[in-house]
C-alpha cells in the first residue's frame, strides 16, 4: 500500500476535529468545505485566502443562544467582522460588542439595530463616542473615571444613556500574559480592591443623564476553564450587593464578558458553552439569594467561539528549503495576515490539501514570505516530506483574530474572505490591491 493510501485508511474522524462540521475529505487528498472543495477556493480567489464557513457560524451562534436562553449573548465584533458576519449574527439573535466608530458604524449601515450594540473600550475617542451616541447604541462601557464626565457633556442636559461599569475583579485567567485582562496590572477597567470601580458607580449614580444598567467584567482570552469565570461571577455578585448598600441602587445586568477559549491544534482543550452557562446560572441564583439580590440579567460576549473555529486560511507554497536540520517551508502569507504566532506563540496545525502525498511526513516550519525572522505560522509541524512550491497548505481554526489584526506589511495586501455554504463560494472581502495602497498615498 502507498504511503498516500495508508493515510487515508488510517486517518479517523479525530482527523478533522479541527475543522468545520461541514468538512469532508475529496478522492487525492482534496478537502471540501461548506461542500466546496478548497482546492477550487483556491483556484477562484487565489491566495492568501481566508474561507468562512456560514453554517458553523451559525450553528456555533445557535449553540450559545440554547447554552444561555435567558441570558443576552454578544457577539464579539474585533474577532471578525464583515457585513456578511453582521447578517448572519442579527439573523441568529446575538447582540454585537464593539470597540470603536468603524466597527459601530459598519454594523449599523449593515443594518444592525444599534440598541442590541455594546460599545467597549479602554481608550474612547471622540469620534468613537460621537458615534455611539448619534447612532443610538443600547449600552456604552465605561473604563475609566474620566469617560463619565465626557458622556454626560456629550449626551447633553435632556439626553439619556444607558452604562455599564468594566470591574476588574482580580481574576488572572488567559492563554497568554498578553491576553489576560482581569488583574489590576493591566490597562483595561476599575479596580475592585483599591475602590476604584465603587467611586465610577457613586459618580455615575450622581449623572442623571447616565443610566448604570450593570457592571461588566472581561478576565482574558482563550480561557479554557470554567472555575476562573465562577470566581469572578462571585466578586460582582458581591459588588453590586455591596451597591445596593450603599446606594439604594439594584443593578438589572451583569456582563461577565468572554474570552471562551478553542482547540487550535488536536488534543488541546476547549470551553464547553453549555458547561459554563450551567455553572454560572448556578453560582448566580446562589450567590444572589445570598446577598438578597433580585436575579440580574447576564450578558456574555463570545467572540473566538463563534467565528474561529469557522474559519480555514488557504496558502500557497512558494519555496522549500533546508537550512541546518530545519525544513523550511515559505507560504504566500505570513505576519501581515496573522500576526497572532509572533505575538502570542500560537500554534496551528497546518495540512496539504489538494493532492495526496507519496512520502511520509517530516518535521517542518511553515513561515511566511515577510522580512522578519519572526515570521512563523506554524514552527515543528508534521508534513509531508514531497511538499514542494505551488502546493496548497489549509490552516483551520482561522476565522478569529487573524484577518481582524492584519497588517500592511511589506504592502503585501490583506487577502480576500470567501464564504462557502451548501455548495456555493462567494466574496465577502475582496484582496487588498496595489492599487488600494496607490489611492491611501496622497503626497509626493
Amino acid at each position: 500500500m502507498t504511503v498516500s493510501l495508508l493515510a487515508e485508511a488510517t486517518a479517523g474522524a479525530e482527523d478533522l476535529a479541527l475543522w468545520p462540521a461541514s468538512t469532508r475529505r475529496l478522492p487525492h487528498g482534496g478537502l471540501a468545505v461548506g461542500a466546496v472543495s478548497l482546492a477550487e477556493v483556491a483556484d477562484r480567489f487565489g491566495t492568501p485566502a481566508y474561507v468562512l464557513d456560514e453554517g458553523e457560524v451559525r450553528g456555533r451562534c445557535r449553540t450559545y443562544r440554547e447554552a444561555f436562553p435567558d441570558a443576552d449573548v454578544l457577539y464579539a465584533a474585533k474577532a471578525f467582522l464583515s457585513r456578511a458576519m453582521v447578517r448572519w449574527v442579527r439573523e441568529e439573535g446575538l447582540g454585537l460588542d464593539t470597540c470603536s466608530a468603524g466597527e459601530l458604524e459598519l454594523a449599523v449601515t449593515a443594518g444592525f439595530p444599534p440598541e442590541r450594540i455594546v460599545l467597549h473600550g479602554n481608550a474612547k475617542s471622540p469620534r468613537d463616542l460621537e458615534a455611539a451616541l448619534r447612532l443610538g447604541v443600547g449600552r456604552i462601557v465605561i473604563d475609566g473615571p474620566s469617560e463619565i464626565a465626557r458622556i454626560a457633556a456629550a449626551v447633553g442636559p435632556d439626553g439619556h444613556q444607558k452604562v455599564m461599569v468594566r470591574v476588574v475583579p482580580g481574576v488572572s485567567a488567559g492563554g497568554h500574559d498578553k491576553i489576560r485582562t482581569g488583574t489590576d496590572d493591566q490597562k483595561f477597567g476599575l479596580s475592585l480592591d483599591d475602590g476604584g470601580a465603587q467611586h465610577a458607580v457613586s459618580r455615575i449614580l450622581g449623572q442623571p443623564q447616565l443610566g448604570l444598567t450593570g457592571l461588566h467584567c472581561h478576565i482574558g482570552s482563550q480561557i479554557t476553564e470554567v472555575k476562573p469565570y465562577v470566581v469572578a461571577l462571585r466578586r460582582m455578585v458581591a459588588l453590586m450587593a455591596r451597591i445596593r448598600d450603599a446606594h439604594g441602587v439594584v443593578l438589572p445586568e451583569l456582563d461577565m464578558g468572554g474570552g471562551h477559549g478553542i482547540a487550535y491544534r488536536p488534543g488541546e482543550p476547549a470551553l464547553d458553552p453549555a458547561s459554563l452557562a450551567r455553572r454560572l446560572r448556578t453560582e448566580l441564583v446562589a450567590g444572589c439569594a445570598a446577598a438578597r439580590l433580585p436575579v440580574p440579567r447576564l450578558l456574555v460576549e463570545p467572540g473566538r467561539a463563534v467565528v474561529g473555529p469557522a474559519g480555514v486560511a488557504l496558502y500557497r507554497v512558494l519555496a522549500v528549503k533546508q537550512t541546518g536540520a530545519r525544513v523550511f517551508v515559505a507560504v504566500d502569507g505570513g505576519m501581515s495576515d496573522n500576526p497572532r504566532p509572533a505575538l502570542y506563540g500560537v500554534r496551528y496545525a497546518p495540512r496539504l490539501v489538494g493532492r495526496a502525498p507519496t512520502a511520509g511526513p517530516r518535521t517542518t516550519t511553515v513561515v511566511g514570505r515577510h522580512c522578519e525572522a519572526g515570521d512563523i505560522l506554524a514552527a515543528d509541524v508534521e508534513l509531508p516530506g514531497d511538499v514542494r512550491p505551488g502546493d496548497l497548505l489549509a490552516v483551520p481554526v482561522a476565522g478569529a483574530y487573524q484577518l481582524s489584526m492584519a497588517s500592511g506589511y511589506n504592502l503585501v495586501g490583506r487577502p480576500a474572505v470567501v464564504a462557502v455554504h451548501e455548495g456555493s463560494a462567494r466574496l465577502l472581502v475582496r484582496r487588498e490591491t496595489l492599487e488600494d495602497f496607490r489611492s491611501r498615498d496622497v503626497g509626493d
